[in-house]
Parts: C-alpha cells; structure tokens; sequence
C-alpha cells in the first residue's frame, strides 16, 4: 500500500496532494509544412509586434519601482555594481519631458533600425534551401547547448565562509547514553542501505516492496531526494564512506534540466537546503554548484504579479501553477514563507543579491497587509495580493513561516531586528488566540478557522515547542522564562499524545473536545509517518534546559519506532497508532533520514556537536551557519577553511 494522497508527507509543510489532470507526452504535429512558410509566419508576427511596440511605448514616467535596498545589510561583500543598493531607499524613477521625449524617440529609431535588419535577415533566409536552412537551425541548437554547458561549468566566485565549529564529535560522556547513540547511527545505517540497495536514485524507499518510491512533489523525475537529504546526517554520524557514495551519485546523477514539475519549498528546504548543508559541512564545492543550478531553476517561480511565487515550477520551462485545492488559487504561507534560509545563503555564497531580493520583497509585501486579529492566513492570493480564506495554523499550511521569522534573526547573527519583530507580534497573536488549555491541563494551540478557534493540534505544530524555546533568549520584556515554559508545556502535550496510543507513536492530529484529550477521533487521523516535530522538541529542549525526561521520551519514540517501524527493507510509516498490530505503509520518507534520525542522534550527543550558537537548522534539519559577520573572510579572497 502507498501512501494516500492526502497525507502530508514532510515536516511543516501542506499536503502534497496528487492533483489535476495527469501529464500528456508533447506530440509532434502532423501538418507538415516547410522552413519557408515558417519563418513567413515568424516574420508576420515579429512585423506586428514591431508595430504595436512603437504605437504603444509605455510612460516611463508613470513607473515606479520599491526597492528594497537592504542587500548591503546582510550580505556586505556583494560587489555593489551588481545590483546592491543603498539601505531603504525609494526610489520613483521620472525623468524630465524634454529627456523623457528624446529616450522615446531614440526608442523608436533603435525599433525601426532592429525591423529592417530582421527583414533583410528574412529575405536573405527564404533565399536558402532547405537543407541550408536545417543545418543554420542545427548549428543555432548546438551553439545554445554548448552555451549552456559553459555556463554549468562556470566556477563561482570566492566568498567568505563562515568559521565553521562543531561539525563531528559530540560524543556524550555517559556510556549509557554513548550505547543510545549508537543506536540511533545503526537505525540510520538500516534505513540508508537498504535504500541503497533497493530504491538507489529513487527519491524514495517502499521498504516492503523493496523498490523506489515518489510523490507527486518531485515530480516525475528520479532526483534521489534521499540521498540529497541524508548527507549531512551521514557526515555527522561518522558515516562517510555512504556520504562518499551520495556525493559520487550527486556529481554524476543529480541533473535538473528535467521536463518534470515540482514542489518549489519541498525542493527549497529538502534539495538545496540538503546541499547547502553538505557543502558547508564538507566544503566540497560540487554540492554549491548543485545549490545554485537548482535555485536558478527556481527561480521562474517567483514571476507573478505579487512576486509572490507559485507552489510548483517547471524545472525545463519555468511555467508556474499553484496547488488545484488551495483556497481561490492561493500560494500557501508556509511554503513563500520558508525560503528566507537557503536564499539568503544563496546570495552569501554567490555574491548575487537576487535570492535576497526574492525572499524580502515577500516580506515587505507581508508588512504592508492587514492581519485579522495579527493573525496570518494560511493563503495569499499571488495575482491579486489579497488573503484567501481565513484560516489560521501554527500546524500545516502555517507553521514554518513562523520558524523562520525567528531563525532569520538568529542566522543575521541576531541583527536582523526586523524578522525578530514580526516573529515577537506573531507569537504574541497566537498566544492571545490560539493556544488553550484544556479541562485537563494540557496546553495546545488550536486553529483559527472563519472566526471561531477549532481545538485540534497536529503532530506538525508540535515543532513549535522547540520553537518557543529557540526564541526564548531575545524576547519581549524579558519573557524568555515564560516562552521556555511554554515550550515545556507543549512537548508535555505531544508527549501525551504518544503516550495514549497503544504503540506508543504519536497520530497525525488529535482533539480536545470533551472527555477526549490529546487523542485522534477519525480514522484519517491516527497514522504516523515517521515525522519528527516532537523529537525535534524534545531535542531543543534538552539543549537550553537539561532536563533528563527529555532523552528519556526520545528514547521511548526511538524504541517504538524500532518496535512497530522497522522492516527488514527499511523503516516504514503505520496506518493507525491505536492498534496494537498496526498495518504499514511501506513508505521510508526522506524527512526520516533528514530529520527524525538526526534529532535523535543529536538528542545522545554532547552540546558541542552542532552548537546552537553556530549553527541554525533549516526546518528540513538541514543546519546553516549563523553569518558571524567577524568570523568571515575578507571579500574577495579564496575561501580558507
């Protein structure tokens, strides 16, 4: 059995639905007629847009453009000539009458110049023969794929690289513990080789079946989604023989000019973040290279009126389309709201302020907006600008907007002053709205649904424990005891929800209504998919407090995982947690090796292994490093590790 469809199949993240009709092969078309006739209509259509341009040439007066100018801020060895800006300014561009009417006028000798050159081009093609013709369009193919080609092969410029601390070691002083650990690296050494020997190059891993396994968020192509998002937890656990083996695949293999449409934040947080991560850990260029060719893929997204990007890009055409579910044709906040990481860091490691500017135009734009409550909806329309329907969640749809307001200040090295604010005024509405506590005394945060709170939690919110925790240091009038509190009170929760199952594994959402706390009602509700938001938790909670009842949950979730999970293929997802002979799904998710695997990991290792003051985990757990802007390198020299 696979997956259903509507599971949501990744950490904080919608449900990646299998929608719309079903993708045709491109026919050739049969009319069959000659170069000759083609190039007429070429010309036939080039004439009337010469035409219609220089009737219809654009005010340029009339033109404004908001520019965002805060590249210098965050990413100060951009060479300014290459598009960076002076902080905040606005800037209207309106030149005089008199240079206004000389601009459209030598506009309008530089339109007639190009028409008669494209016609004497023309004249001088229909004179040709066919075959002369077909050997001209062949070399014009070639030439553009050798360009291309070249462009790939480009090195990127030397930038500076943050001064790195904490990558291997941690390991714990306790020998009970020590025993824990490894365990967790043998679980890991499960999962990773019967990928590899069952499901190589596949994004994913049907356990039982013993074969690959996709979704409709990679599209159609095999893109080893695992491999990608597994590297860096191989490197951490010592296990670099199969990190070798996933780099060896990604340098050979990993190839994105592909006819194939994907999820942009699946492929933001799993793909380039996961290469990010590996090259920073490894510092092993190709997997920057790879980082950059996909965001570049990427970008056509972000081509809407709003600038707001769509959910799904082409990865050959760059065509864009949102979710068919999705309310009024809306992006989801969740997904245009968790990019801000890996752009950022895009922008750092290439120099081009593009990816910034991408990430905080989003941003301004959000500023503007009206919140209902201070809320944010779910859904944001990227024509018109405007909300779609009003449902707010700190759970799917909702919840990594949230994360990385915070870590975007936490990554600045905490001089991004502007993210904490939007992160402090959110939380305080959630605080005010959303979170409850029931008759029992457990804490949760319900969602906000056309005006009245609807008290059900899922197990994505549950990161948002760890999440209060992280953004404990730093808040409002001194409130960072209350914030770790809250933080506390919410991995009790989520423990109690794994707690009151029969196999002691945490459902995909549970109620609070009446006698029923903190368990699923419906039967859609009550899989588990190997998620990790509560071992993430349970983690970061460990690390600012020490409190040993948090290894101690981790190690009761990494005993049933092993209990009900594993297979002789893998690790598989169970259909229903109340059952004590749960069916499985026969799916290994990415996100179990990315995440779940390393929490744990992480959870039996010391505080040095991947210091929180160092490193920020991109919400994939894919950790970046805080840009010490004192620990860099100076602009321009070759990156010294």
């Amino acid at each position: 059995m696979t997956t259903p469809a509507l599971l949501p199949l990744s950490g904080r993240r919608i449900p990646p639905l299998n929608l719309g009709p079903p993708s045709f092969p491109h026919h050739r078309a049969t009319l069959r007629l000659s170069e000759k006739f083609i190039l007429l209509l070429i010309l036939s259509a080039f004439i009337t847009l010469c035409f219609g341009a220089f009737f219809f040439l654009p005010d340029s007066s009339k033109h404004k453009r908001f520019d965002l100018g805060l590249e210098d801020v965050l990413i100060p060895h951009v060479d300014a000539s290459k598009g960076a800006k002076n902080p905040g300014v606005f800037l209207i561009h309106g030149p005089d009458e008199h240079r206004h009417r000389e601009e459209e006028e030598r506009l309008r000798n530089k339109i007639r110049a190009d028409h008669e050159k494209a016609l004497e081009e023309a004249k001088e093609k229909l004179k040709k023969s066919r075959e002369e013709i077909r050997a001209e369009i062949q070399t014009e193919k070639n030439k553009v794929v050798q360009e291309m080609k070249t462009k790939e092969k480009k090195p990127l410029p030397p930038v500076p690289i943050p001064n790195l601390i904490g990558i291997d070691g941690g390991d714990p002083e306790d020998n009970d513990i020590r025993k824990k650990r490894e365990k967790i690296k043998e679980m890991m050494k499960h999962a990773w080789d019967n990928y590899r020997i069952y499901g190589w190059g596949h994004n994913e891993l049907r356990p039982i079946a013993r074969k690959g396994h996709s979704t409709n968020i990679f599209g159609s192509s095999q893109m080893g989604a695992t491999i990608v998002d597994a590297l860096d937890t191989l490197y951490i656990m010592g296990l670099h023989d199969e990190f070798r083996d996933g780099q060896k695949w990604i340098e050979h293999n990993l190839d994105f000019s592909v006819n194939s449409e994907v999820s942009v934040f699946e492929v933001n947080i799993r793909f380039i973040g996961g290469l990010l991560a590996a090259y920073y850990l490894s510092g092993e260029e190709i997997f920057k290279i790879k980082a950059v060719q996909l965001a570049e893929k990427l970008l056509p997204a972000f081509n809407t009126p709003t600038g707001i990007p769509w959910a799904m890009v082409n990865l050959k055409s760059g065509v864009g389309r949102n979710w068919g579910w999705a309310s009024a044709g809306s992006s989801i906040l969740a997904e245009f709201g968790t990019l801000h990481m890996e752009f950022v860091h895009l922008s750092y490691l290439t120099g081009d302020p593009v990816y910034y500017k991408k990430v905080m135009h989003i941003r301004k734009l959000l500023q503007k907006m009206d919140r209902p409550n201070g809320l944010y909806p779910n859904y944001l329309n990227p024509r018109t600008g405007r909300w779609g329907q009003y449902h707010t969640s700190v759970g799917g749809l909702g919840d990594s907007f949230y994360e990385y307001l915070l870590k975007a200040w936490l990554m600045s090295d905490k001089t991004d002053h502007e993210a904490r604010k939007m992160y402090d005024d959110a939380i305080e509405a959630i605080e005010k709205h959303l979170i409850k506590k029931s008759r029992g005394g457990l804490t949760f945060i319900g969602e906000w649904k056309n005006g009245h709170l609807e008290k059900k939690m899922g197990h994505l919110a549950c990161f948002a424990g760890g999440m209060f925790a992280l953004g404990a240091d730093g808040s409002r009038m001194d409130k960072a005891g209350h914030y770790l509190e809250l933080g506390a009170e919410i991995a009790r929760t989520c423990h109690e929800s794994y707690d009151r199952t029969a196999l002691k594994l945490g459902p995909e959402s549970f109620k609070f209504d009446g006698a029923v706390e903190a368990v699923a009602v419906r039967q859609a509700e009550k899989y588990y998919i190997l998620r990790p938001e509560v071992i993430e938790t349970y983690w970061y909670l460990w690390r600012f407090t020490h409190d040993p009842r948090y290894r101690q949950w981790g190690w009761e979730a990494a005993l049933a995982i092993e209990k009900y999970c594993r297979v002789s293929g893998g690790f598989s997802g169970v259909k229903d947690v109340y059952s004590s002979t749960p069916t499985h799904d026969d799916v290994q998710q990415s996100f179990f090796l990315a995440e779940t695997l390393k929490y744990l990991y992480l959870l039996f290792s010391s505080d040095d292994l991947l210091p929180l003051d160092h490193w920020v985990f991109n919400t994939e757990a894919h950790p970046l490093p805080v840009l010490h802007l004192a620990n860099t390198t100076l602009s321009g020299n070759p990156a010294v590790r």
